[in-house]
């Protein structure tokens, strides 16, 4: 692996944590905030192998340096599945609304609406019917979001210098 290579990948890791940790409103059952910019977009610079590696990472060094809460692995095992997911839309790939959209939809429903409120009801001890409808409605409101904000992200970095550097060590 090239040094510049794992340089890109700690920097996703600190925008990650910081994101995730300083900018989230985090409530006991939903965590409200932009954590996915950085998950998305180390699934399109990565790939999914690399991209579920960092996302973890993610939220480890999150959960340790910044605990909200006690630690679970199943939610470190989630991370790793959203970076796996984007990186199979995103990596080497054209991206469109069309495919934002069936990725966070994707993503909405194996891991947040399912695997997430599992965790969340195996860690809480209710039941995973009275945890799902107010994650339910949280997540369907923020596909439009998580897609608006990708996508304007996408076209903002999409031919500027960056972008083609970083293109130029992954490869």
């Amino acid at each position: 692996m090239k040094t510049k290579k794992i340089v890109y990948a700690a920097l996703f890791i600190a925008i990650g944590v910081i994101i995730s940790r300083f900018f989230s409103i985090q409530l006991p059952i939903l965590r409200i905030g932009f954590g996915f910019i950085p998950t998305m977009l180390a699934g399109v610079f990565f790939g999914p192998l690399f991209g579920g590696i960092i996302n973890a990472v993610i939220d480890v060094i999150g959960a340790t340096l910044f605990p909200a809460g006690s630690f679970f692995i199943g939610f470190t095992i989630s991370a790793f599945l959203c970076g796996v997911i984007y990186g199979m839309f995103f990596y080497k790939k054209e991206i469109t609304y069309k495919s934002v959209i069936i990725s966070v939809i994707l993503k909405i429903v194996l891991v947040d609406v399912g695997l997430n409120t599992l965790w969340l009801s195996m860690m809480t001890g209710k039941a995973f019917m009275v945890l799902l409808p107010i994650r339910l409605v949280k997540n369907i409101v923020f596909i439009p979001i998580e897609t608006i904000v990708f996508m304007t992200i996408v076209y903002s970095l999409k031919n500027t210098s960056l972008v083609r550097k970083i293109n130029n060590v992954l490869q």
